[in-house]
Formats: structure tokens, C-alpha cells, sequence
């Protein structure tokens, strides 16, 4: 491998984003509006927190899938989310685990100090149609670089993960 490569995952739609936000401005509008008539209960204010705190986790993680890449060069692979970068040289790496999810495949790739992980490409369907998309798209071949190339051994099951270590 002589040259560096770069992977970013598929970006989930903004839609369910905007609904949440929507849905929370609607329920804290009305909210306020009938605080204005009279004294409105504990438990519907609590519902316009868990609205507005869903609303905020979807961003994030919205934000966060943005800000995700992993670079794979001659030396090692680099991870970024926006809230941590690790790089790991190919003889730092010293386990993958890999184990089936909902939507593709769940990567950990576990360094003597550090670790990250990534999903590989897993498309939401309904009623048959591809409706989203999730994780990276090239995921089975970051995988296989990785494993390649920090020469780790023939992969050992253990449950739903599967192991991939130094001899």
C-alpha cells in the first residue's frame, strides 16, 4: 500500500432530525401557551424535556457521523469523530472483533493503548425498499486492510464475535 486512503461513512438523512425538532418546538410552544392559562403539570413538562433531549441526541449523532473518517496508509489507520483521534500503527493493532449488528457488521480494532470501532455498510429496508443507509460503505474493505496488513491470524469464534489476534 503506497498511498493514503480515506473513508467517510453514509450519512444518515436529515429528516428524522428535523421532526424531532419540529415535535419539540410544537409540544414546548404549546407548552407554553397553556402555562399562560393555567398551571400546567410536572409530567408534561417532563415530556417536553424527553422531546427537546431526543431532538438534541439525533444532532449529535447527526454531527458526530460528519465529523467520522478513517484513514488507512502505509503505516497504520487513523480514526476521527469529532470528539477523539486515535491513529494506530499496523504492530500496535493487537485484536479486531467482529460481531454481527442490526445494520451491518460491528468492527473493534483494539490497540495496545487505544481502540475504535466502525459498522460496515447496512441498509434499513421497509417493505422490501432500501430506505436508509448506515455505516461505512467500503466497511468490508477497510476490514480486510486492516487485518491484512497488521498480519493478524486466521479469525477464532467465540459466541457472536469473531476474534482475530497475533499469534
Amino acid at each position: 500500500m503506497d498511498t493514503m486512503k480515506t473513508y467517510t461513512p453514509e450519512l444518515i438523512p436529515q429528516q428524522g432530525e428535523i421532526t424531532a425538532w419540529l415535535l419539540a418546538l410544537a409540544a414546548g410552544a404549546g407548552l407554553y401557551f397553556l402555562s399562560l392559562r393555567s398551571p400546567v403539570p410536572f409530567w408534561a413538562w417532563f415530556f417536553v424535556g424527553i422531546l427537546v433531549f431526543s431532538a438534541l441526541s439525533i444532532s449529535f449523532g447527526n454531527w458526530m457521523d460528519r465529523k467520522t473518517l478513517i484513514r488507512v496508509d502505509e503505516n497504520g489507520v487513523a480514526y476521527q469523530n469529532g470528539l477523539r483521534k486515535t491513529y494506530l500503527t499496523w504492530d500496535a493493532i493487537q485484536q479486531i472483533r467482529t460481531a454481527p449488528a442490526r445494520w451491518g457488521t460491528s468492527v473493534q480494532v483494539i490497540g495496545t493503548h487505544t481502540h475504535f470501532a466502525f459498522s460496515t455498510l447496512g441498509e434499513m429496508q421497509f417493505q422490501g425498499q432500501v430506505r436508509g443507509r448506515t455505516g461505512f460503505s467500503e466497511g468490508a474493505e477497510i476490514l480486510q486492510k486492516i487485518i491484512q496488513s497488521s498480519a493478524l491470524t486466521v479469525p477464532s469464534q467465540n459466541g457472536q464475535f469473531t476474534t482475530y489476534s497475533r499469534a
